[in-house]
């Protein structure tokens, strides 16, 4: 059993798409979640950690996604970068959700990648808290504080968009 755990090749296939939607809900971009995606999994093999169980391995990976996020954009060239322009076209791919998806990707990284684990990923506060190497209550307080920055950016875009509050 703990031997499947060890395999790259076998977790690569079971939490790539977790690591991609963590890599790109922190960036923004697909180009880059697919580097960082990459550099997660080359970690993977030359650490090869000792891995007890899917949810060791999936915590690790995550884990890793998230420092190797936050390296990305400590890296200098990135310092060198300009901002988007505002009106740069959203990636192609499902639209029904790209309200959300943007406001999301708009929360200042503290805030985006709890909503993201916690959301998408459906992880407890708790496996939150070990991932980001934070308190469990540091972890609340961001989910709070992202939930009300979302809702407030998104009150205001269906006021833009003319939907009636109920």
């Amino acid at each position: 059993m703990e031997e499947q755990w060890s395999d790259p090749g076998r977790l690569a296939r079971l939490y790539a798409p977790a690591v991609y939607r963590l890599a790109y809900a922190r960036t923004g971009s697909r180009a880059d979640a697919e580097d960082i995606m990459q550099e997660v999994f080359l970690r993977l093999l030359r650490a090869r950690p000792n891995l007890t169980g899917p949810e060791h391995a999936k915590a690790w990976l995550l884990r890793v996604t998230a420092n190797c996020a936050c390296d990305f954009f400590r890296a200098p060239w990135r310092r060198r970068e300009g901002p988007l322009e505002e009106n740069t076209p959203a990636p192609e791919g499902e639209r029904e959700d790209e309200t959300v998806l943007q406001a999301v990707i708009s929360l200042p990284a503290k805030y985006r990648i709890p909503i993201h684990l916690y959301y998408y990923e459906q992880l407890s506060v708790a496996e939150i808290a070990e991932i980001m190497g934070k308190s469990q209550g540091t972890v609340k307080s961001r989910l709070f504080r992202a939930r009300v920055q979302l809702r407030e950016q998104l009150e205001e875009q269906w006021e833009e968009d003319g939907y009636a509050q109920s």
